[in-house]
């Protein structure tokens, strides 16, 4: 497994079970570091420069959140505005250079609804283009998107299959 950073970010966290269930996939490997944005950056207040000098020591990011209005929680889209520096991309080896990312993202509503045809008109691919064309700008190739429907239903079996979908894809990515 390579050396992997896990952003969570949940403004409601403690009324999700499913990813309370979830996130026990980064209990399993010594190589991957979990931050909860929304515990260490309560005033939305980041450092951006310990966060800067934090990303270097990664191989991979994995970013893991709720879809909140069709889009990133806030404190997401503000990590991301913040530590990803666009003077970067002037460099030829800047510290997001040949990463790989890896997106988990919940939603409460069923996969149907996130079809051309579904109620919503639009796919969870289209929904993520901002992230990973943010990622792939900056040179981090997203390997996978793990979209997980109905999350405010699912039971015990169903959480415990997902949870080992996570490690599997951490372990073979």
């Amino acid at each position: 497994m390579k050396k992997t950073l896990a952003v969570f970010a949940h403004p409601y966290f403690e009324y999700s079970t499913t990813n309370l269930a979830l996130i026990k996939a980064y209990e399993s490997s010594d190589l991957l570091t979990f931050k909860d944005l929304y515990e260490e950056y309560p005033d939305f207040h980041i450092a951006t420069f310990k966060e800067r000098k934090r990303i270097r020591e990664y191989e991979r990011l994995v970013f893991h959140f709720p879809l909140i209005w069709f889009g990133l929680p806030p404190l997401l889209r503000l990590w991301i505005d913040e530590v990803f520096d666009m003077s970067w991309k002037a460099e030829s080896d800047h510290p997001l250079m040949n990463k790989d990312a890896i997106i988990i993202v919940t939603m409460g509503a069923a996969e149907d609804n996130y079809q051309k045809e579904g109620l919503y008109k639009t796919t969870i691919e289209e929904l993520m283009k901002p992230l990973t064309l943010s990622l792939e700008v900056n040179g981090i190739e997203v390997k996978e998107i793990i979209a997980i429907y109905d999350s405010d239903d699912l039971e015990a079996p169903q959480l415990e299959e997902l949870t080992g979908t996570i490690i599997k894809t951490l372990e073979k990515l």
